[in-house]
């Protein structure tokens, strides 16, 4: 394998002649299902191979691999093995391409991945190995990558963006509210998901989305939970302090995103931080003119509303915003109690409205299901799909989630 090249014509892709790339989708969706039969042991030998034999390739991962676990490589099998699907695919393809620039990531870097993805299936799939499958996944690799380092290269604005953080405040144990300034213009939308890193964990980009819609002076705020177990989520809210620095990466994501062709009243359910991209839509709403707006906001205990003081303040001074708390957990709570997802079906009927839901991903699907459940139309219903693996591509019918790229 060499070094790709990014096609010159990708008509042929979005019209699935086959007869180009000349492989056998069917075969290579088998043989990838073959694979995922042995689990933990496939990113096992997949690292173990690359790091063996192109050890250069060590520096562009994690010092510790605890949370890499098999993203790359189940990434790049689902990708690879969907390949029939590109007209769908490409986009998302494309996305992850230019969003590598992060990484550092060069055309010669490919190969070597391709090289330890097709020595993984030679080890695991034994005698059905043929020389056809191989050349098969062979040209699907290619191809994409050629899709993916052709977007980098397309890419004229910068691949990271340095912030300052100046503000950090704790809202209570596990939860911390970030102020950052950004060093120069950064190009995102209420409702986009933003890639983070902090010094002290580097390699480690999670995404979150920020609190607040685009300002003047470049700040943005950041809900941040730490997550049991989490390494990023926990620096940022125990480690990080007035005057530390954090990178961005480019901005992703549509789901979240208003649709400015809809004039239709607005629902939006969070539960937890997943009430920062909600906030962020919000200030939106009301910088351009107020639609009606119903906010819910879940939580277990009425310690876990950390943003009441600013929800009550937005309420005050939007007559169109509706704010309704709801605590699952605290018997003593006042106001809304129950599953925040039973109190917007209780509460309402929502036919008319554009809904946006955003949350953990038991949450969400259950918001989700019990919208549906009430009649609610599916093509109503914008969620960011938190489970999903970032490289999986999107297939005609879904949003591609964008939360994460090469790590």
């Amino acid at each position: 394998m060499g070094v790709f090249e990014a096609p010159r014509d990708l008509n042929w892709v979005l019209r699935g002649d086959w007869d180009v790339v000349g492989v056998d989708p069917a075969a290579l969706k088998a043989s990838w299902a073959e694979i995922a039969r042995h689990g933990d042991a496939v990113p096992g030998f997949f690292y173990a191979w690359l790091f063996t034999a192109h050890p250069d390739l060590r520096e562009f991962f994690p010092m510790s691999m605890a949370g890499q676990r098999d993203r790359l490589v189940t990434a790049l099998g689902r990708i690879v093995s969907r390949v029939d699907e590109l007209p769908a695919v490409v986009p998302f393809v494309e996305r992850l391409g230019a969003d590598h620039r992060r990484f550092d990531i060069k055309p010669d870097h490919y190969p070597p991945v391709g090289e330890a993805l097709l020595a993984t299936l030679g080890y695991f799939l034994g005698p059905l190995w043929t020389a056809q499958l191989a050349a098969d996944w062979t040209a699907a690799y290619e191809t994409l990558a050629g899709v993916m380092i052709g977007a980098a290269e397309k890419e004229t604005g910068p691949a990271v963006w340095t912030a300052t953080v100046t503000g950090h405040e704790r809202r209570g144990y596990d939860i911390a509210v970030l102020r950052l300034q950004v060093d120069r213009g950064y190009p995102y939308r209420a409702g986009h998901a933003v890639p983070v890193e902090v010094l002290s964990r580097p390699k480690i980009w999670r995404y979150y989305s920020p609190a607040n819609a685009p300002r003047p002076d470049g700040t943005l705020d950041l809900h941040v939970k730490a997550v049991p177990g989490g390494q990023l989520s926990t620096a940022i809210v125990s480690g990080l302090a007035v005057g530390d620095t954090v990178k961005l990466g480019r901005p992703v994501g549509q789901s979240l995103t208003l649709d400015p062709n809809s004039g239709r009243p607005l629902l939006f359910v969070g539960g937890g931080t997943g009430l920062a991209p909600l906030r962020a839509l919000i200030e939106q709403v009301g910088a351009e003119g107020g639609r009606h707006v119903v906010l819910f906001h879940g939580a277990r205990t009425e310690a876990d509303l950390y943003d009441l003081p600013a929800l009550a303040d937005f309420a005050h001074r939007y007559p169109w915003l509706r704010v309704v708390p709801v605590v699952s957990d605290d018997q003593w709570y006042r106001g809304e109690r129950g599953v925040v997802a039973d109190a917007v079906v209780r509460m309402g009927r929502w036919h008319e409205h554009d809904i946006y839901v955003c949350g953990s991903a038991g949450m969400v699907a259950a918001t989700r299901q019990r919208l549906l459940s009430a009649g609610v139309p599916a093509a109503r219903i914008r969620t960011e799909d938190e489970t999903c693996d970032p490289y999986r591509p999107p297939t005609v019918d879904e949003v591609a989630p964008d939360r994460e790229a090469w790590h």
